[in-house]
């Protein structure tokens, strides 16, 4: 054969088993994944301390400098960077052939649906979210948890609902949307791949205790039910943002007008 002359062997298949199965672990490696390593090992420091678990504090957005522009500058970059993980996602279910904004339900074709389908997840999902967190405090296996920095700044609203919208995107697009699509191409039975997603959930939060490890697995169970039934991230996403709101801004809406409360 003239060296000179192409090849022209079939290339080897892209999506076999093997294939997507290390795909699935280098794309959790690169984002939530790692954060339930992380999670978990933060956990076993938490509870080989003399204190008590329920005894110690988790802070969620911390400060990163004393200087207002450096912190503003880390907040963002910090919020920016986490995204590419799902946009890494996009472009390997493009690879797939399908677009990814169908294949996940991430677009705008069903707006006032997809708000009602949000408006039920928050009444589901919304006070038994909070009632996990309180008993969790209450019996002791819960640290408290600070979602928001006790000296807020001019920008700290606007910087804490960006946070909340890249939780929102980061994990409804990944653990649900992409590891949904990717277990299903592998053969996973629907049950197993709600339960894997909703423990993956959960993992992630283990360095906040035990109660929001419970609340979020069952929050991926419903999340993760509703998925398979609606095909659509966009309500997830909308409702996991509210929540994250009111959860960071409200913290700091208390803190910048009842400061006393936190001292």
């Amino acid at each position: 054969m003239d060296p000179s002359t192409p090849r022209t062997d079939p290339p080897p298949p892209i999506f076999t088993k093997g294939r997507i199965g290390f795909e699935v672990i280098v794309v959790l490696a690169l984002s939530l994944g790692a954060s339930a390593v992380y999670s978990i090992v933060q956990l076993i420091d938490l509870l080989t301390r003399p204190t008590s678990l329920g005894s110690q504090t988790a802070t969620i957005n911390q400060t990163q400098s004393a200087r207002a522009w450096l912190d503003l500058t880390y907040q963002f970059l910090g919020i920016a960077f986490a995204i590419a993980p799902v946009l890494l996602v996009f472009h390997l279910l493009t690879l797939s052939g399908v677009n990814p904004f169908k294949r996940l339900g991430f677009d705008a074709s069903q707006p006032l649906r997809d708000l009602r389908r949000a408006g039920l997840l928050l009444a589901i999902i919304a006070i038994p979210g909070l009632a996990f967190y309180f008993v969790g405090r209450a019996l002791g296996i819960t640290v408290n948890v600070v979602p928001a920095p006790l000296d807020p700044s001019w920008y700290t609203i606007p910087i804490l609902i960006l946070s909340a919208l890249r939780a929102a995107i980061t994990e409804e697009l990944i653990v649900v949307g992409y590891l949904f699509e990717r277990l299903g191409r592998l053969g996973w039975n629907t049950w197993v791949i709600i339960g894997s997603s909703a423990l993956l959930r959960g993992s992630y939060h283990l360095y906040q205790g035990f109660g929001p490890f419970i609340g979020n697995f069952v929050m991926g169970v419903v999340f993760g039910w509703f998925y398979t039934r609606w095909g659509r991230t966009v309500p997830l996403v909308i409702t996991h943002w509210i929540l994250d709101i009111a959860s960071f801004v409200g913290y700091a809406w208390a803190v910048a007008t009842f400061p006393q409360l936190f001292k």
